[in-house]
């Protein structure tokens, strides 16, 4: 693993640790986050009341009536040791088939009423001006762009459920897209963002301030807890996921929401190692061994 310096440890109050890794976003820093969130969660300490692993950092939440915050930093750092000296960067996880309706209606016309005073580009929609900060020929191009490569959900909140997502491909080809000039107030549910270089999948509909790409099929909250996927947490990402964003044209997104509405939708994923230094000295050919993961199924 690359050598950095140790993690920042801080203090928020009597019942938070937070831990930052780096100042800035990368897959060896992210890795080092979600795997000591991991490998703490699974030690089961009495106390331990919450752990939220990020971009490059963890918050850990605890009861100092129960835990002894020396006793939980002396932990954290021994974790963060191991971790840093393993010769391995692999993390246990999946990779998940995301169908999306690209250029679909729904987030098209929310983005043409917040295109005067909101928006860099008032004429054409966020897919056009996306391909053109991007240097791309149209909207066509950057849609290809953006779902032959999967992704790795680095985080999950802002709302209930929304999963941050970081391109797995070398810098020179991530895609980067300013966010809205001022935040709209309104944005569909399940709405596929990009701010920077970062995507996202609105949980819920609200505001934003993300491009709008389209629109996923299915949820990826869900209270009710209905869907099988659903059965052990009203969430469904969890930091480390790898995505595929996989193109549905309007016919096949709504035979899925009738799948959903029945009850019987179920996600394609398959269990997948991600080793970090694979994906690091090869993207290309190791993001065509992850998504081989979901061929098979």
């Amino acid at each position: 693993m690359t050598k950095t310096a140790e993690a920042r440890y801080t203090w928020g109050g009597d019942e938070f640790l937070f831990v930052e890794i780096t100042e800035g976003m990368s897959l060896e820093s992210n890795f080092i986050s979600n795997s000591i969130a991991n490998a703490l969660e699974a030690k089961n300490l009495g106390g331990l009341v919450d752990i939220c692993p990020a971009n490059a950092s963890l918050l850990i939440r605890f009861n100092p009536d129960v835990m002894d915050y020396e006793e939980l930093e002396k932990t954290v750092r021994a974790l963060e040791h191991d971790v840093r000296a393993s010769a391995q960067q692999v993390l246990n996880t999946r990779i998940i088939e995301i169908p999306v309706w690209y250029n679909d209606p729904y987030t098209n016309e929310t983005g043409s009423r917040f295109r005067e005073g909101y928006h860099q580009r008032p004429d054409g929609n966020d897919l056009d001006y996306a391909a053109e900060v991007n240097g791309l020929a149209d909207a066509a191009e950057f849609i290809k762009r953006h779902h032959e490569s999967p992704w790795l959900v680095s985080m999950v909140g802002f709302v209930a459920g929304l999963p941050f997502l970081y391109q797995l491909v070398d810098q020179q080809h991530q895609l980067q897209v300013p966010k809205y000039l001022s935040p709209r107030t309104d944005t569909p549910a399940l709405t596929i963002g990009h701010g920077g270089c970062f995507s996202c999948i609105y949980s819920v509909r609200g505001a934003g301030g993300y491009q709008m790409f389209g629109v996923a099929a299915a949820p990826i909250y869900d209270p009710t807890q209905n869907l099988k996927d659903f059965k052990d947490f009203m969430v469904f990402f969890k930091p480390g996921d790898i995505v595929k964003f996989t193109p549905v044209d309007e016919t096949e997104y709504r035979r899925i929401q009738k799948e959903v509405d029945a009850g019987t939708f179920v996600y394609r994923q398959a269990p997948i190692q991600f080793d970090v230094g694979a994906a690091l000295a090869d993207p290309e050919g190791y993001n065509k061994t992850m998504m081989e993961a979901l061929n098979g199924i």
